[in-house]
């Protein structure tokens, strides 16, 4: 699955640095905080609570959909629109970031975006 898996070098981003509570945007607006992480190699990605704006679900963004961090103003900001988050695949619980044809499912989706 490659890089979708992985924060792009230029992000500066360090694994040790948590990221939960950050206010997570695309480029046309809000779409909620940070739930949850996972910083492991080749697997980092976000839980993000959509809170109301998507009826109170989590979506999972892999790490190579963030475009930047911002550590004082604390936020993270996403290439896909708000729209293109709602359509991906739908995350229900953490049992699914263990199930290798969901996750082969979203880094497909996000992957696609990018063309």
């Amino acid at each position: 699955m490659g890089s979708v898996w992985m924060y792009a070098p230029e992000i500066g981003y360090g694994a040790r640095q948590s990221l939960v509570g950050f206010t997570v945007e695309a480029a046309d607006g809000v779409i909620g905080h940070v739930d949850r992480q996972q910083d492991q190699p080749g697997m980092q990605h976000l839980v993000v609570d959509t809170g109301v704006w998507k009826f109170g679900r989590s979506v999972l963004i892999p790490a190579g959909a963030v475009t930047g961090i911002d550590t004082e103003a604390q936020k993270v900001r996403v290439a896909p629109s708000r729209e293109e988050i709602k359509a991906a695949p739908r995350f229900a619980t953490d049992s699914e970031t263990a199930d290798p044809g969901y996750l082969s499912g979203v880094g497909d989706y996000y992957l696609s975006l990018r063309s």
